[in-house]
């Protein structure tokens, strides 16, 4: 699925693919926000680890679970 983080006072924004469920994406955005730690860890399909300040986060738009139709539909 796709996920984008906006970030407050940055006119661009982070993108990248995951395979976790959006649930595990949505419970770790809450988390959070609520808790103390300060950060949002995140990790993509390539094994890359983004980390983003909690006060940082503007928005974390998370896309579909649903693959993508490749070819024409008739």
């Amino acid at each position: 699925m796709d996920i984008r983080i906006g970030i407050f006072n940055s006119p661009r924004e982070i993108g990248f693919e995951t395979s976790q469920p959006a649930t595990v994406v949505e419970e770790a955005v809450a988390a959070a926000l609520a808790d103390q730690t300060g950060y949002l860890k995140l990790k993509d399909d390539k094994g890359r680890v983004y980390i983003v300040p909690s006060v940082g986060l503007a928005y974390v738009e998370i896309g579909s679970e649903e693959s993508r139709r490749v070819g024409f539909v008739a």
